[in-house]
């Protein structure tokens, strides 16, 4: 049974691994089985975005006022979700303890899209030295999953949003990559951006000046992003960002115990195979044109680099938190075998 219930007592960082491992989006907050709030990726996007601590427990996030039904009620329960837009809605009791939960039928939804076209840039010319010795054969974005290679998964995750428009900025083996590409029957336009030395992230998207006028994502060739990215758009563009990150919560057990020393030399406190959770960068960006207009063409530029130069000049720059498990990379080869598992390959 998709574990969706959670205590108060529990944290937020605790919501956000049960959520990802549910593969829902809201779980609901009780005590013995009583009602008592609803909690979504939403509510907890919204916490971390107010900069609100992971591990303060759920009750400061959670939504004191749900939706719900009482038992009586529940041959409503389906229009109620497609009305509210909600993913589920609770049936209770007259004591308001849970007594099922009614799910959105998903199969009949469609992917949610953006409201306009927005272009899709993939970096592409990397060695991808990490996946050494497939790459000596086969360039990064042709290394298959399951029966299509990672850039065309990447495309198709797109295509689903409504997006039309690609640029792939490509070096290594290119020649590889535009004939397997140019043989596809697409229904989208690829152009192909090349690259004729190593330019980086930053330095490749330069080649791109005068061809793009409107927000665009950057991303790279080797990651899927599983999570609906039309809400990190609207956040980039409510929020104003100049450029938006899209950061994956990490949880990591360091497999040591921790010693932490005091100035004096003396042992000062320690921890037992602590655990770390932190956000990290995807590789993943929702960014303005005037970001390439302001590079230096052919020249090049690792994006991180493009990004702390513009933070610093006071640009907004912000990102977009995601769970640990909506992030896919095959960047190495162990998460490459773990991205096959994910898309059932």
């Amino acid at each position: 049974m998709i574990d969706i219930y959670i205590e108060e007592d529990k944290s937020i960082l605790d919501a956000m691994c049960q959520l990802d491992r549910s593969g829902k989006k809201i779980l609901f907050v009780h005590q013995d089985k009583k009602l008592l709030a609803s909690l979504t990726d939403g509510d907890i996007r919204r916490w971390i975005l107010k900069k609100g601590d992971l591990q303060m427990s759920v009750q400061y996030a959670a939504n004191y006022h749900p939706r719900f039904l009482y038992e009586q009620e529940e041959d409503l329960a389906m229009r109620t979700i497609k009305e509210l837009g909600i993913d589920a809605i609770p049936i209770v009791n007259n004591e308001y303890l849970i007594q099922k939960i009614i799910f959105a039928n998903e199969s009949v939804q469609k992917h949610t899209k953006f409201d306009i076209e927005v272009p899709v840039v993939i970096m592409a010319g990397g060695l991808g030295t990490r996946l050494s010795p497939y790459t000596k054969i086969l360039p990064k974005p042709l290394i298959p999953v399951g029966d299509y290679p990672i850039a065309e998964h990447i495309i198709h995750q797109f295509c689903l949003y409504g997006c039309r428009q690609y640029y792939m900025i490509v070096n290594y083996k290119r020649n590889m990559i535009k004939a397997y590409f140019d043989e596809l029957d697409k229904k989208y336009q690829l152009d192909f951006i090349v690259e004729e030395k190593p330019l980086g992230t930053g330095g490749g998207i330069s080649l791109l000046k005068g061809k793009m006028n409107k927000t665009f994502i950057l991303t790279n060739c080797d990651i899927l992003i599983d999570d609906d990215l039309t809400k990190a758009y609207q956040q980039h563009t409510k929020s104003g960002n100049l450029i938006t990150m899209v950061c994956s919560l990490k949880n990591f057990i360091i497999p040591y115990g921790v010693v932490n020393i005091g100035e004096d030399g003396m042992i000062e406190s320690m921890q037992e195979k602590p655990n770390m959770s932190f956000f990290t960068n995807t590789g993943c960006y929702f960014v303005e044109p005037e970001v390439i207009e302001g590079l230096t063409y052919n020249e090049p530029a690792d994006f991180p680099t493009v990004i702390e130069k513009y933070r610093k000049a006071g640009k907004k720059v912000g990102y977009y938190p995601i769970g640990e498990d909506a992030w896919l990379d095959m960047g190495q080869l162990d998460e490459l075998e773990k991205m096959k598992a994910r898309l059932g390959c």
